[in-house]
């Protein structure tokens, strides 16, 4: 009988040790992606700096900064939709900082709220840093000339639109100006953190195929209890 045993025994240990071993690398991209979100948390909520000379992704993304100068004419509407607001437009617009042009992205804006006019202004901005990913080549529409709508945060494309630099500056406090938008800051709250759950169900799979070995296990030893 212990020879009939050795194939289940094997195949359910070598199972539930692989399915342990995925709940434990989940367990270390948990602790790998809460490093990552406490750091940009801090500087995302860090004392704002001037704007840099020239700004770079890879050094300055999530940088806080304060900005002098004054809303220009012209705006982009990214489509998207807000938690508690429902469908409306990201408000993309030139900024004047005296030492060139940057964009701002005002914040949301209610579809009814699209042509109604947003007063310009003359003063500080505070935000941070972003150069979103948010177009996919294959899948992105193009914008939509005619109705003056963007289906993405296409920087160096809303960049040669208003005639910018191609820097975004995401307010993190409202603006002065007549119908400012509802400011939408960057947040790490909309970064999927699914470690926990992925961790927990591949323990759960493997406690189930060990259950299913001892199952198997005992079906094949009580068969041999039968037909001794």
């Amino acid at each position: 009988m212990a020879r009939r045993l050795i194939a289940p025994l094997l195949f359910g240990l070598i199972g539930a040790g692989i399915l342990t071993g995925l709940g434990l690398w989940q367990v270390q991209r948990l602790v790998w992606k809460e490093s990552v979100l406490a750091a940009m948390d801090a500087r995302l909520g860090a004392t704002p700096v001037a704007l840099p000379p020239t700004p770079d992704e890879g050094r300055d993304e999530y940088l806080a900064v304060t900005v002098e100068g004054s809303l220009l004419p012209g705006e982009i509407h990214v489509l998207t939709s807000r938690r508690g607001f429902g469908a409306g437009y990201r408000v993309i617009a030139p900024f004047d900082t005296g030492a060139g042009v940057v964009l701002v992205d005002r914040g949301f804006v209610r579809q009814r709220d699209k042509a109604v006019p947003r007063g310009l202004f003359a003063g500080r901005v505070t935000g941070n840093l972003l150069w979103p990913d948010e177009v996919d080549r294959r899948f992105t529409p193009s914008p939509d000339a005619d109705a003056a709508i963007w289906f993405a945060r296409d920087l160096p494309a809303m960049a040669a639109k208003l005639g910018s630099a191609p820097v975004l500056i995401v307010l993190r406090a409202p603006a002065s100006g007549q119908n400012a938008p509802v400011v939408w800051p960057v947040s790490s709250a909309a970064i999927a953190n699914d470690h926990l759950k992925y961790a927990i169900t591949w323990f759960s799979l493997a406690l189930v195929w060990l259950g299913m070995t001892a199952y198997l296990v005992w079906r094949i030893t009580r068969k041999s209890d039968e037909n001794a």
